[in-house]
């Protein structure tokens, strides 16, 4: 029943209207360099920008849903043909007075078709006007946000104390604001029943499998793992630059408090790396068997936890071209909703030397994966997985 249900929401929607992956995790754990080439699940499209500033050579973002790759081609374009100025309002403060008459002048000629048969219906999502107002209570993710901050400010009056949360000079005193004043008008008994409705996690681009894991494994289930990860985002990171939450509290980011493609000194170097972000919409697997570029570097975010229980076959055959088309040095980055993942070792794959179980193929940062969770600013998975290949696993 959940996945009809996930099926009939997002067919034909946006979902992700900005990246829910913390990238300094991924800088720290790839320690990117000029020659490598990075494959990342497209989602928004924020941190493939991110890989980009690095200065590697290519970055491939791959997406099976075409309206993600809509949104991100949607970037490329603004980031090449506007000035940072309209290229901030758009982005960064979600809305342009001028959008409708800048996106038929200047976007719509520089992106692809499929991406303006969806934006020709859409480009309304920044016009800054109606309930949701800014493109950051788009999508089902956005809507879902703005359900929250709605139900905070207009019934909770809580728009004044929300301010003094976000500015609180220390992490003591954003605590004390958070339980005192915030914490019990959030996590109401009728929050807490929302949360744990399968539709609610739909709006949020959760799937079936996802949602079984984390009951399965986590103490509490699922409504504990979301008080847990919020009361860790709210009372053990500062929320100043927490720019993953402060957008949905805001509906725009600040110059303080952005992702990395969104600030002023990072633009005009972004105009000269962009051609080097190739979007495809396509499976990992059929990427991988399309392209003549061999990788080195492998953002799966979650992905898996959804094919290991669904389409294992399919699990088994992304691995395989994974490791046809790898480097010798890849690094592969992963994200689950389990504590634990335990789908993985046995897969059986091919490698340069025949067969073999997948765990036997991988060497696992274990320590530096578990230094770097807790860091997490978006702290909504339940874990986060290093794996680099074995020397001799693929051919040279």
């Amino acid at each position: 029943m959940h996945a009809k249900i996930f099926q009939m929401v997002h067919k034909g929607n946006l979902i992700y209207n900005t990246c829910w992956e913390d990238p300094v995790l991924d800088q720290v754990a790839f320690g990117l360099k000029p020659r490598d080439r990075v494959l990342v699940i497209t989602s928004a499209g924020c941190n493939a920008l991110d890989y980009l500033l690095a200065g590697v050579a290519g970055v491939h973002a791959v997406d099976m849903n075409p309206i993600q790759n809509s949104l991100l081609e949607l970037k490329k374009a603004a980031i090449k043909v506007l000035d940072y100025d309209d290229f901030w309002r758009m982005f960064g403060e979600g809305h342009h007075p001028r959008i409708r008459e800048m996106y038929h002048q200047r976007l719509r000629p520089a992106i692809p078709e499929y991406a303006r048969v969806w934006w020709d219906r859409k480009i309304g999502y920044f016009a800054g006007k109606g309930w949701r107002s800014s493109f950051y209570y788009r999508g089902t993710s956005g809507l879902f946000a703005k359900l929250v901050m709605t139900k905070l400010n207009l019934f909770g009056r809580m728009r004044t104390v929300i301010q003094d949360f976000i500015k609180a000079p220390t992490l003591e005193k954003q605590a004390e604001i958070w339980f005192s004043k915030i914490h019990k008008k959030v996590m109401t008994p009728s929050m807490r029943w929302f949360l744990g409705r399968q539709f609610t996690m739909t709006l949020l681009g959760v799937p079936g499998p996802q949602i079984q894991q984390i009951r399965n494994q986590y103490p509490g289930g699922l409504v504990q793992f979301i008080e847990d990860c919020i009361t860790a985002v709210t009372t053990k990171l500062p929320i100043h630059d927490n720019y993953f939450w402060r957008v949905y509290m805001e509906g725009r980011y600040h110059h303080d408090s952005c992702p990395s493609y969104l600030k002023e000194e990072n633009f005009e170097k972004l105009k000269g790396l962009v051609d080097r972000l190739e979007i495809t919409t396509n499976s990992v697997e059929g990427f991988l068997k399309s392209t003549h570029h061999r990788i080195n570097k492998f953002t799966l975010l979650d992905h898996m936890d959804w094919m290991a229980r669904k389409n294992p076959k399919g699990l088994v055959d992304e691995w395989n071209a994974l490791i046809q088309r790898a480097q010798p040095d890849s690094v592969i980055l992963y994200r689950s909703a389990g504590l634990n993942v335990d789908f993985l070792d046995d897969l059986l794959v091919k490698t340069a030397h025949g067969t073999t179980k997948l765990g036997d193929c991988l060497l696992h940062d274990t320590a530096l994966a578990q230094r770097l969770h807790p860091t997490d600013r978006v702290h909504t998975y339940g874990s986060f997985h290093i794996a680099r290949l074995k020397p001799g696993t693929v051919s040279e």
